[in-house]
């Protein structure tokens, strides 16, 4: 890949769209990109797939070789050694190259899911699960980063669409996968199989991903202070998911705010920033980007409680429940195979502000039809809203992706902004996952709570329908 587009998307001429037009799903799932277009999705759906197997088997696995006062601590640890890496993405990519890069964010995570198939403890458990989180945060921003340098730019929309789908299938296929092998009494067996899975997609990665990255320097000294400023938010906010409600939960949401504010004062005057310099610059639309990316994410957090909701106050069975829990995702990843094939930018910019809206109308829907004990019809309301919400992810999450690739034309700053991607949506997992378990606590004990979940959710919805036209507007005026 050799050129590189400004933030402003300006109309097209005839030989631009004829450009745009060429691309095709055929072409990606071609002979030429294949082997990088399936690295580029098995990375992000073992990632995906690992959260939600995971968490199927750690009753399992606690009744096993003990440990539950390290319950929460399992999933935690694993968020914030993602959140870390994921930040060092872009230099990792521009040390190595694609193709390297993957075969190390492959490497520790097998070490990591080795670990754990294999940990007689629970202490021995959670460094496996720093291990695989590490691992897993390079490979969630990988997967939207090495596609400028993997794939021409007219498959950049379909490819960020299959990437992101990926999220949605992890949730569909994780619990499935986890609850299979914790059935049949092998919860170890899951980590072997994530173990072999990521071994293959290593020698894949070698074989069709290029071993040179056009970014190879002027990002300069690390950024020490960003890192440490926004680890310390994630872990906050992981806290605040898991200390008692009250003073400690308000405290630790409180110490999250003020990290991510000196994450943010800190980033400004740094040298060498993680995110782009020009996430910072007045008039520049990527952290309106950003910020919409993140609360497109925050929306498919509610799915942690659908499946107690469902077996709570409709009753289903833990099968039906699990599948209602994956109503976010269902919609998510069918509508956004859809909407990665749009390739006229008047359109795609309507599917940007489309999908906000439809994550706030969807949320607002579930919301509003929350009772104990409710009737068929009401619970297929709730079924249709999710759907929608997920639908609005799926609508926006790839062409808003693409708009963060496209906001610069210099190369550094183009890469950072593409693995910004990954970064802005393990933030969002992080804060969003904490978000909604106090929306689900202050609301109360049955339809309250889930009430007050949707709703919360359906409010910041609405502040990223105002920040998609913030960024409409920038994107516009160039």
């Amino acid at each position: 890949m050799s050129t590189h587009h400004t933030g402003t998307e300006d109309p097209p001429t005839a030989g631009d769209a004829a450009n745009e037009t060429a691309g095709s799903w055929r072409e990606l799932f071609g002979t030429r990109h294949l082997t990088a277009s399936l690295v580029l999705a098995g990375g992000v759906a073992v990632y995906a797939m690992n959260t939600f197997v995971t968490a199927a088997l750690l009753p399992s696995a606690i009744a096993d070789i003990g440990g539950e006062r390290y319950f929460a601590w399992v999933t935690t640890s694993f968020m914030v050694a993602s959140v870390l890496t994921s930040m060092l993405v872009a230099r990792t990519l521009a040390a190595l190259g694609g193709a390297r890069a993957y075969v190390l964010a492959f490497g520790v995570f097998a070490a990591g899911s080795l670990g754990a198939a294999l940990a007689p403890t629970i202490e021995l458990l959670l460094g496996a699960r720093i291990l695989q989180g590490l691992g897993g945060g390079l490979l969630a921003g990988l997967g939207y980063a090495v596609i400028r340098d993997a794939l021409p730019e007219r498959l950049w929309t379909r490819a960020t669409g299959l990437v992101s789908a990926m999220w949605g299938l992890g949730t569909l296929l994780g619990p499935a996968i986890g609850g299979i092998f914790a059935q049949l009494q092998l919860w170890r067996g899951a980590f072997w199989l994530l173990t072999a899975a990521t071994v293959v997609l290593a020698v894949m990665s070698l074989r069709g991903l290029p071993r040179r990255s056009e970014q190879n320097d002027g990002f300069g000294r690390l950024p020490v202070g960003s890192l440490a400023m926004l680890v310390l938010a994630a872990t906050a906010f992981s806290i605040a998911s898991i200390v008692p409600v009250g003073g400690p939960t308000a405290i630790a949401l409180g110490a999250g705010l003020v990290l991510v504010i000196g994450f943010v004062l800190v980033e400004r005057a740094a040298s060498s920033p993680i995110l782009p310099h020009i996430t910072y610059r007045r008039g520049n639309p990527l952290k309106w980007v950003y910020l919409v990316l993140g609360i497109l994410s925050a929306a498919a957090m509610a799915e942690i409680f659908l499946p107690k909701f469902g077996q709570e106050l409709a009753g289903m069975s833990p099968l039906l429940a699990g599948i209602f829990g994956a109503s976010v995702s269902i919609g998510w990843s069918f509508v956004q195979l859809f909407s990665a094939s749009v390739d006229r930018v008047t359109v795609r910019r309507r599917l940007m502000f489309l999908g906000p809206v439809l994550v706030t109308v969807g949320l607002t829907l579930f919301a509003a039809t929350q009772q104990d004990s409710p009737a068929a019809w009401a619970v297929w309301l709730w079924v249709a809203g999710l759907v929608l919400a997920g639908a609005g992810v799926g609508l926006a999450f790839p062409h808003l992706s693409v708009a963060a690739m496209h906001s610069t034309d210099d190369p550094v700053e183009g890469s950072k902004a593409a693995a910004g991607v990954g970064t802005s949506e393990l933030i969002a997992n992080a804060i969003s996952s904490a978000f909604v378990g106090v929306l689900v606590v202050a609301g109360g004990p049955g339809a309250a709570g889930s009430a007050t979940m949707g709703a919360g959710l359906a409010v910041l919805g609405a502040v990223g329908v105002a920040l998609v036209v913030l960024a409409l507007r920038r994107i516009r005026q160039g």
